[in-house]
């Protein structure tokens, strides 16, 4: 069995939090990051809540918090819409797009699996970690 492929690949992956308030720390689940390097593989998908969101914040920027997340998703597609990390491989964008900030919209901390569909992963993990 000794170096058998499992058709599996290892994974990066990191949540996206908006934090509305950052001096009070709290937070909700926007999204996820997730990243493949065997198959150049980086996506991001997001769900916002804004009721959830309006509860931290009543006066939380929604349009704004979306406008950031969709940034986040642009990217991680690359092309024209990703500025200037268009020109990037997808690691480098992942290890920008998870750089710890202190903006509203922030990365957790990364955390890695196994997968053998990185787009499947990327949708069971939004399902299970943001929705």
């Amino acid at each position: 069995m000794s170096g058998q492929y499992s058709g599996r690949d290892v994974f990066e992956y990191a949540v996206l939090r908006v934090v509305p308030r950052v001096e009070r720390g709290e937070l909700i689940n926007a999204g996820v990051v997730v990243y493949c390097r065997a198959r150049s593989f980086v996506a991001a998908r997001t769900h916002l809540d804004t009721g959830r969101l309006r509860a931290l914040d009543p006066d939380a920027d929604v349009e704004g918090v979306r406008a950031a997340l969709h940034a986040v998703e642009c990217v991680c597609r690359g092309g024209a819409e990703a500025g200037q990390a268009a020109a990037d491989d997808a690691g480098r964008r992942f290890r920008w797009l998870v750089a710890p900030r202190s903006t509203v919209v922030q990365p957790g901390p990364v955390h890695t699996g196994l997968t053998a569909d990185p787009e499947a992963e990327t949708e069971r993990l939004l399902e299970l970690l943001v929705r």
